[in-house]
């Protein structure tokens, strides 16, 4: 069957419009091209110092930032968005390069519904595309990447659901590494969640009271069987966690990285193991 000549158009639309947002990427991070080589020396030079150490086996990241970058290019939210994406999927060849074993994305908060519907509409759309494009992605194949949707999934649009649901379906046999994406997410919804439904076990006579402990807690959200995040990063300058893994994030490393997340390069998660590398990691002790 020949493309159809609206298929032919949405596809050429597309490819330019990644054309622009890369041209885009690029002076951002770039600014000027005779810094390029300076930039690519400090990258091997970091990559040749946290390779040698041990990485985080979970990695968790807030992508903030989208729409100050937009403000700061005088771009629309669209753009802005699209170029997010773009970065997403950099930051997770990065990721796969270092062999870090289990990545959570922060993509969408519960109270990011509360945002202008155009917006959200935007964003939701933009969902359904990279869910579906998983679904044939060579790199999440030959990787053997798991990729879950954790979040408040049944308020999503029904095409959203629909990728997801597909996309999971794709890669539930993988265990070689896994991708969480958090959309429709709140770490305090999680916890409510979670201590409902051990509620009705222990009303319901399947369950004590001197039976709940961390592990059974642990057991009953959206990570479970996973380990806690070692390192979380939070993109664009802001510190604070916005209601991100609240539980899971007790004796996580936390980094704020000042870059917007269109700009986060990968010098930036470079530099963040770096640093949790250089830490002692007591928990409590």
């Amino acid at each position: 069957m020949f493309p159809t000549f609206h298929n032919l158009t949405h596809t050429c639309v597309n490819n330019l419009l990644r054309f622009f947002i890369s041209l885009i990427l690029r002076v951002g991070v770039y600014r000027l091209s005779i810094f390029a080589p300076i930039y690519r020396l400090y990258e091997w030079l970091l990559w040749k110092r946290i390779k040698s150490k041990d990485m985080p086996k979970h990695l968790a990241i807030i992508l903030d930032g989208n729409r100050r970058f937009a403000r700061s290019r005088r771009l629309s939210v669209f753009i802005a968005h699209q170029a997010g994406a773009m970065r997403l999927e950099d930051f997770l060849d990065w990721c796969c390069e270092l062999g870090i074993e289990v990545v959570t994305i922060y993509a969408f908060s519960l109270e990011n519904f509360r945002r202008p519907p155009e917006e959200v509409e935007v964003l939701m759309r933009l969902f359904e595309e990279k869910f579906n494009n998983i679904i044939t992605d060579k790199r999440i194949h030959g990787n053997r990447i798991k990729v879950r949707a954790i979040g408040r999934i049944h308020l999503l649009p029904d095409y959203v659901r629909e990728a997801i649901k597909e996309a999971e379906k794709a890669t539930e046999n993988y265990d070689n590494s896994q991708l969480n994406i958090a959309i429709g997410y709140s770490g305090r919804t999680e916890l409510i969640d979670a201590f409902k439904e051990v509620a009705r076990k222990v009303l319901g006579g399947i369950l004590s009271l001197d039976e709940i402990d961390e592990a059974l807690i642990d057991s009953h959200l959206s990570t479970a069987g996973l380990p806690e995040p070692d390192l979380i990063i939070r993109s664009s300058g802001e510190e604070r966690m916005s209601g991100f893994l609240l539980w899971q994030s007790a004796y996580s490393e936390l980094y704020f990285s000042d870059v917007f997340w269109p700009l986060f390069r990968k010098i930036d998660l470079l530099r963040a193991i770096r640093n949790f590398q250089d830490r002692e990691r007591r928990f409590g002790e």
